[in-house]
């Protein structure tokens, strides 16, 4: 009597992670500007757009102070999947293709399943910073705020409210180290590869845990030249947010085989 054969559950091999050195971000910030300045008229285009957009948070948070943790943070945690037009203008480069906005601008819908969960992922986890920011507000800020201006002032500046900054940077920075850890090369890998979320984001985790030193830096890297952008009253982010798209595929690149 013959016995049916079961199929055998598909085997998912793990990506192979490459450790890095402490000084290999800024060799992603270097191939990331020959990208910017090959691809310049789409990149810095796409750049001020992002730009653009910064500038109409800042207004809309001038005199709705009660949004500025929402946007700031929210801003901060969807940029790595904004920028995947970037990564996808770095793609064309290393395949010696023509360089074509349009084809990057589109370039999510390769594997359009998985990069609208990341979306989804990243989005639930902006719900969750503007609520507990929202509680560490209520919990520690006691002033009367009548714009953006006053709130920086008073609570950077005054002296008066050292807790409140300790819990909203503790806890924001909590949940942004969690989101590079898992994010990191997430969105990159995603439009190389056709992978699931779960794996790409396992595999960020994995990068940040063979390489905590390096990654470490090239998350202080970031910040640093995102707060750079923001202090130019986001004119900066013109050039930073194309730089770090660019820089952040070779990241991928250089961690995952």
């Amino acid at each position: 009597m013959d016995h049916a054969v079961s199929p055998q559950p598909r085997q998912v091999h793990a990506p192979t992670i490459h450790r890095i050195t402490v000084d290999q971000p800024t060799q992603w910030l270097k191939r990331g500007w020959s990208d910017l300045k090959r691809s310049s008229q789409q990149s810095l285009g796409f750049g001020l757009l992002v730009a653009g957009f910064g500038v109409g948070l800042l207004w809309m948070a001038w005199s709705a102070t009660y949004l500025v943790p929402a946007l700031v943070g929210g801003f901060l945690l969807v940029a790595p999947l904004g920028a995947i037009v970037f990564y996808a203008l770095s793609q064309q480069i290393e395949r010696g293709a023509a360089i074509d906005g349009a084809a990057a601008l589109f370039a999510w819908q390769r594997n359009v399943g998985s990069i609208a969960l990341w979306g989804l992922a990243l989005t639930l986890a902006l719900i969750l910073w503007e609520r507990l920011a929202a509680i560490i507000f209520a919990l520690f800020y006691g002033g009367e705020v009548r714009d953006l201006g006053s709130l920086v002032s008073d609570v950077l500046f005054s002296g008066r409210y050292v807790p409140l900054l300790i819990a909203y940077f503790g806890v924001g920075g909590l949940l942004a180290l969690t989101v590079f850890a898992f994010g990191v090369i997430t969105a990159p890998m995603l439009l190389d590869r056709d992978v699931d979320v779960v794996t790409a984001a396992l595999t960020s985790l994995r990068c940040c845990l063979t390489n905590p030193g390096p990654m470490l830096v090239w998350a202080a890297i970031i910040a640093v030249l995102t707060a750079i952008g923001f202090a130019t009253l986001m004119l900066g982010l013109i050039i930073v947010f194309p730089l770090l798209g660019h820089a952040s595929w070779h990241a991928y690149r250089d961690l995952v085989k």
